[in-house]
């Protein structure tokens, strides 16, 4: 059995493991390892950070543990995922001065989205509203020029921009269910787009997607999001 211990730099909440980072990870675990198919991981319970968590292959995929109980479950996804609409990287720039978390951040720490984490250490990806055209979607994008690159680094990347196209202010919310389909892991020291769009609310679930194109909009990696709403004081 195979241990998976997620390092606390790669924090969400203070006290838990990005949900992008740590379905990344376990996505990574496949035997196929995640680059050119598309891989489904749910979040069952807040990652736990600097402890070794169990992987168990299963006839699905995989499944992450701690103590007996299931952190995460991940399996091959059956349908196609439908890519955002591009934005050009002039346009994503000057939108991430209007990125929200600037005024008000649940978790300024998180390894991805966090305004706290210093350049080198966090993602950094501040993804401002952007224009929808011939839809009604809120959108967000961000430039990124990745500084590492791995499946979980670009799944982590993938996670909070859809976040942010919600109302993430006024809703906080936590990574439940993510689709990612890696079609080739981006090259450091090149810059990259992350379009995130927000695609419909159920309850205290909001549907988001997010897709991060190369140069020409040559799609890298997209995908599907579930968020679940909470208070955030219950993930300090």
């Amino acid at each position: 059995m195979a241990i998976l211990t997620v390092p606390h730099r790669f924090n969400g909440p203070p006290s838990s493991g990005n949900g992008g980072w740590v379905a990344g990870a376990l996505a990574a675990t496949l035997p196929r390892q995640a680059v050119g198919t598309a891989v489904t991981v749910t979040l069952r319970l807040p990652p736990p950070l600097s402890t070794p968590l169990q992987v168990e292959p299963t006839a699905a995929g995989a499944v992450l543990s701690h103590d007996g109980r299931t952190v995460a479950e991940a399996q091959y996804a059956g349908d196609p995922l439908t890519p955002v609409a591009p934005v050009p990287a002039g346009e994503a720039a000057r939108a991430e001065a209007s990125y929200a978390g600037h005024r008000n951040h649940p978790f300024p720490g998180c390894f991805v989205c966090g305004t706290a984490r210093e350049p080198g250490d966090g993602l950094r990806i501040f993804a401002g509203p952007v224009s929808a055209p011939s839809t009604d979607r809120r959108r967000v994008a961000a430039t990124w020029t990745p500084y590492e690159s791995s499946v979980p680094v670009t799944w982590a990347a993938l996670d909070c921009p859809s976040a942010w196209a919600s109302d993430l202010e006024g809703r906080p919310s936590v990574l439940g269910r993510i689709t990612v389909e890696v079609h080739s892991l981006p090259r450091t020291s090149e810059r990259y787009v992350v379009v995130g769009e927000e695609r419909h609310i159920e309850g205290r679930k909001t549907h988001t997607a997010s897709t991060l194109y190369g140069p020409s909009d040559i799609v890298v990696a997209t995908a599907e999001q579930v968020w679940i709403a909470v208070d955030p004081k219950d993930f300090r």
